[in-house]
C-alpha cells in the first residue's frame, strides 16, 4: 500500500523551496501595506510570484488601459507581415469624430503604423485606435470580436472587448489580472515596441502632448504601459517597473484623482522592491531527499530540483519558513529521469503554502524476477505475521 510521506527539508537544501510561477494565495499580502485601490494585481516577473491581488478577477471597465489590446493586435500584424511600420492608414469620419483624448488626426492624414503606435502609446489617442481597428478588421465592431478572441487565447478569461479605445460600453470589461497578463505579454514578446510606451511626448500636426503615465523618469523604475480614466473606471494604471534584475507588472483602478494614482503607483513600486527579498536557490539537480521504489531495479530514487530560479520572500520571513518534502511512498517502477514524483511544500509567513515540483533524479527500471519474487515473499510474510498478530490479540 502506498502512503503519503512528508519529511522536513534538510538544512543544506532549505534554500531551495520555491519555484518559478508560484503565487501567493488569493488575498494574501505582506503586513504594512494597504493599497487604496479596490481592485489590484501585482506580479514579480523575474520570479513569477504574485505579490498581491484584490478583486483581480472581477471584470471592470478598463477605460484607456484596454488600448494595450489594440496595440497588441497592431504589433502582431506587423510581426506576421500583414503590414509594416511604414504602412499607411486612412482616417475615417468616425475616427476623426472621436472625443476624449486624441492624436488630432485629420481626415486628409495618412498616418503610418509607427505614427499610430506612438499616437496610442504616448497620447492615448481615441482617434488613432479607431484608425487601427478599421485598418486591421474593416470595422471597429469586427475588430472587437477579433480582439476578444485573441484575449481568450492569451488566457485573459475575464475580458470582453467592445471597442478599440476603451470608450465606456456596458460590454467592454477587463480584469486587473487580465491587464497584467496583457502587459507581460507585450513586454516579453515585443521588446522592440515596448520603449514607445515610455516616450515622454509626441507631436502630431504641430501639437505636442505629454505621456500620461506617471513617474516616467522619476527614478523609481517605472518605464511604461497605460493609464485609464472614466467615471466608472476611476483613475487607473497598468504599469511596469524595473529595478536591477527585477521587473514587476501591476494593474489597479478605482481611484479618485491623478494624484492618488501617482501616489498608489509609487507606493506599489516601493513596497514590491523593498519589502521582498530575492533568494537564490540551489543548483538544478540538487538532491532534496530520496524515496523508496517498489519493484524497481534500485531500492531508492533521488528527488531533485528541476530548476533553480531565484524567488522572492517577505524580507522578514526567511527565518520562519518551513519546507517539507512530500511524495507517495513507495514510488512504483519504472520511473523515468525527470518525471515529477513529488513536491516541496513551503510555508512562508504572510504568503501561505507554496509548492515546487520534485523530479526523479535517475531512471529506475522494473526489477527482475528475483526482485519481484522477494517482494512477493515479503508481502506474503507480512500478511502471515499480521494474521498471527490478529489471532494473538
Amino acid at each position: 500500500m502506498r502512503s503519503v510521506i512528508r519529511h522536513a527539508v534538510t538544512s543544506a537544501a532549505a534554500g531551495a523551496i520555491l519555484a518559478l510561477g508560484l503565487s501567493a494565495p488569493a488575498g494574501a499580502q505582506v503586513a504594512g501595506f494597504e493599497p487604496r485601490a479596490p481592485s489590484i494585481y501585482v506580479r514579480d516577473l523575474t520570479t513569477g510570484v504574485v505579490l498581491m491581488e484584490r478583486g483581480a478577477d472581477v471584470p471592470l471597465p478598463p477605460a484607456s488601459m484596454s488600448k494595450l489590446m489594440t496595440l497588441l493586435m497592431l504589433f502582431e500584424a506587423i510581426e506576421d507581415g500583414r503590414m509594416a511600420l511604414d504602412t499607411t492608414f486612412t482616417v475615417s469620419e468616425r475616427a476623426h469624430a472621436m472625443g476624449g483624448s486624441r492624436m488630432f488626426l485629420e481626415m486628409r492624414d495618412r498616418p503610418t503604423a509607427l505614427d499610430l503606435i506612438r499616437g496610442i502609446a504616448v497620447l492615448s489617442g481615441n482617434d488613432a485606435t479607431v484608425v487601427v481597428a478599421e485598418g486591421l478588421a474593416g470595422t471597429e465592431e469586427a475588430f472587437a470580436q477579433l480582439a476578444t478572441r485573441r484575449a481568450r487565447e492569451l488566457g485573459m478569461r475575464n475580458t470582453t472587448i467592445a471597442n478599440a479605445s476603451g470608450w465606456p460600453h456596458p460590454d467592454h470589461l477587463m480584469s486587473k489580472r487580465d491587464l497584467a497578463i496583457l502587459a507581460e505579454h507585450i513586454i516579453e514578446t515585443y521588446p522592440q515596441f515596448y520603449p514607445y510606451l515610455a516616450e515622454r511626448d509626441f507631436t502630431w500636426n504641430g501639437i505636442t502632448q505629454p505621456n500620461r503615465v506617471p513617474l516616467l523618469g522619476a527614478g523609481v523604475g517605472l518605464d511604461g504601459l497605460k493609464t485609464g480614466y472614466t467615471s466608472q473606471a476611476g483613475y487607473s494604471l497598468t504599469g511596469s517597473a524595473r529595478q536591477g534584475e527585477r521587473r514587476i507588472v501591476f494593474a489597479f483602478g478605482g481611484l479618485n484623482s491623478e494624484a492618488e494614482r501617482r501616489q498608489e503607483a509609487e507606493a506599489i513600486i516601493n513596497w514590491a522592491f523593498r519589502q521582498f527579498q530575492k533568494v537564490s536557490l540551489g543548483t538544478t539537480g540538487q538532491v532534496m531527499g530520496e524515496a523508496p521504489v517498489w519493484l524497481g531495479a534500485e531500492k531508492t530514487v533521488p528527488l531533485v530540483l528541476g530548476e533553480s530560479p531565484d524567488i522572492l520572500i517577505p524580507a522578514m520571513a526567511q527565518r520562519n519558513m518551513a519546507a517539507t518534502v512530500v511524495y507517495d511512498s513507495p514510488l512504483p517502477a519504472p520511473i523515468a529521469a525527470g518525471e515529477v514524483v513529488g513536491h516541496v511544500a513551503v510555508d512562508v509567513p504572510e504568503l501561505g503554502e507554496m509548492r515546487v515540483p520534485l523530479l526523479a533524479g535517475a531512471s529506475v527500471a522494473e526489477g527482475g524476477f528475483g526482485v519481484r519474487a522477494l517482494a512477493s515473499a515479503q508481502r506474503l510474510l507480512g500478511m502471515v505475521m499480521g494474521h498471527a498478530q490478529d489471532v494473538m490479540n
